[in-house]
């Protein structure tokens, strides 16, 4: 691994002594070129790159301390944190460090990799994928409501953990993923209605803000992340190789949802996602030859996208396929373009102007109320759930227009559809059900989230498709819904207006009933069973 022709690379290394000597010792053996120093004092002008191996016990505020301090003190070289295994640091929070490589227990190749990447320029990163975080306990002093609820959320999300981790890798019997992701439907479906008939009550999400948000999900094709040129065409290049990996595989359905995309044979399935991704390639090339910028740039894309979509499917069937197709052979990918209807729009996809201006011009993006270069690696991360939501949404689109030809081209089905799916009824039950959901979807799921400022994303995770909810302002498309959707959002702003008097008016006749038992009733017991005392002792005192 040669870094320079003529002076050897100086690395300036910071670590505890036994860790201190094991590094010098590794790096001096397995790199020649590099030449490692300890101390500030030995350095031979500036240091290329500078690496800190972190004690197993340091908190998070003292790492972002002593980077910066590092950082401004030996800049422009690059920063490289090193860190054990079992730190117990949220990903979320190492990921905004100031720092260029971040590696979590690496090997020999990772380290000696990421350190010619570093001296290069670019940015590596690489984390293991620790535990979910735990539910917060049931807080004391809540209401039976608020017990109900809580602990109906914290049932329902063990059994999505465990269905989870059983579709990781997803089984080999069709019966069992079957089972698998209709139990995640089911579980999906309980938790929105039971949201919906126990709250969110105002006061406990106030105060527990984390009880009613959906699991975390880990980052969608792992934090395994290498940048060799920090730049729009660079980064282009990491998440297409890094999607095109992640569709490879056998996907399993672990949105919660019924998909579409379900019924194509796995071998279809991943030809139609990587054609769409092909095609985003070629469209970003054309985009960025355009020099477009802004809301030419938004308005292109958009009416690029049925051409996008028709190429992807003429690749994903094969131009030269011809089958039966009433007296005479036919085209597959002609017949299919001239019937499909691809010009619709999801509403679910968000505006693509900040992942345009990204990928096509390097342009920065807001995350979290900040503004993050794209070479960071969050921007990359959160780039990557919009191109997997996008690519996952088209395919979506395709796919269902694709069992509408097969409902009336049975000869398709052999070449297209999973083999459950040939009989007319499994097809038109499969078709009924897509329609039922989005009905349900438009009319109820989507006022529901535009009301709670939610955005749903599909996301690519390991050998699934996944969802992530985001948070984000849609009071535009709020005000463009229809009567009927109004009044959902209206029954819902009812509700948390009356939720307060509704709780006020039980807990005053909860206190009146208490009164009524105790002071009332209690004390008129009382007085019965004392004359009834009285009486009996008069009555021995008689006898006697």
């Amino acid at each position: 691994m040669k870094v320079s022709a003529n002076v050897p690379s100086q690395l300036l290394l910071f670590a505890e002594p036994l860790l201190r000597e094991g590094l010098v010792r590794l790096l001096e053996r397995s790199a020649g070129d590099f030449k490692v120093v300890t101390a500030a004092d030995q350095l031979e002008g500036a240091p290329k790159l500078v690496i800190w191996q972190a004690g197993a016990n340091q908190h998070l505020e003292n790492l972002g301390e002593e980077l910066e301090a590092l950082r401004l003190r030996w800049k422009p070289a690059p920063l490289l944190l090193l860190l054990a295994s079992g730190h117990g640091h949220p990903t979320n929070e190492l990921l905004q460090l100031p720092v260029q490589g971040l590696l979590e227990a690496p090997e020999t190749t990772t380290l000696l990799e990421a350190l010619t990447t570093l001296l290069q320029g670019g940015r590596v990163v690489s984390l293991a994928d620790g535990p979910l975080p735990e539910r917060l306990p049931i807080p004391a002093g809540v209401g039976l409501g608020h017990r109900l609820l809580l602990g109906g959320l914290q049932q329902i999300d063990a059994d999505l953990l465990a269905c989870q981790r059983l579709l990781n890798p997803p089984p080999t019997g069709l019966v069992s993923l079957l089972v698998l992701q209709g139990r995640l439907r089911e579980l999906a479906s309980a938790r929105q209605l039971l949201i919906v008939l126990w709250g969110p009550i105002s006061s406990l999400v106030s105060a527990y803000p984390a009880a009613l948000a959906p699991i975390p999900s880990r980052p969608t094709l792992g934090t395994q992340l290498t940048l060799a040129q920090p730049n729009a065409s660079g980064i282009w290049q990491t998440l297409r190789s890094r999607l095109e990996a992640g569709v490879r595989t056998e996907l399993a359905n672990g949105s919660g949802q019924l998909l579409a995309i379900e019924g194509l044979t796995p071998q279809r399935r991943r030809d139609l996602l990587l054609a769409l991704i092909e095609q985003c390639a070629l469209l970003r090339e054309r985009l960025l030859a355009e020099n477009l910028h802004g809301q030419e740039l938004q308005e292109r894309w958009n009416g690029l996208q049925l051409e996008l979509r028709q190429q992807a499917l003429q690749t994903t069937v094969s131009p030269y396929v011809q089958l039966p197709y009433g007296a005479g052979m036919h085209s597959v990918a002609e017949t299919l373009i001239s019937s499909t209807e691809l010009a619709g729009a999801d509403p679910e996809l968000p505006a693509p102007l900040a992942m345009l201006g990204a990928l096509v011009h390097g342009n920065p993006l807001l995350i979290e109320g900040q503004l993050v270069a794209i070479d960071e690696p969050r921007a990359v991360l959160f780039l990557e759930q919009l191109l997997s939501n996008w690519l996952v949404r088209s395919a979506e689109l395709v796919s269902a227009e694709l069992l509408s030809c097969c409902s009336s081209w049975p000869e398709l089905r052999r070449y297209l559809l999973q083999p459950n799916l040939l009989a007319t009824r499994q097809l038109e039950r499969l078709r009924n059900q897509l329609n039922a959901q989005q009905r349900w979807l438009n009319w109820y799921g989507r006022p529901v989230a535009l009301y709670e400022s939610r955005r749903n994303l599909f996301i690519l995770q390991a050998k699934a498709i996944g969802t992530l909810s985001l948070t984000e302002p849609r009071d535009g498309e709020l005000r463009q819904l229809g009567w009927l959707q109004q009044l959902v959002t209206l029954a819902l702003e009812s509700r948390d207006a009356l939720a307060p008097q509704v709780q006020g008016l039980i807990k005053g006749l909860g206190d009146l009933l208490v009164v009524l038992l105790t002071q009332v009733m209690g004390r008129s017991i009382g007085l019965v069973g004392r004359g009834i005392r009285q009486g009996l002792a008069r009555g021995q005192n008689g006898a006697n």
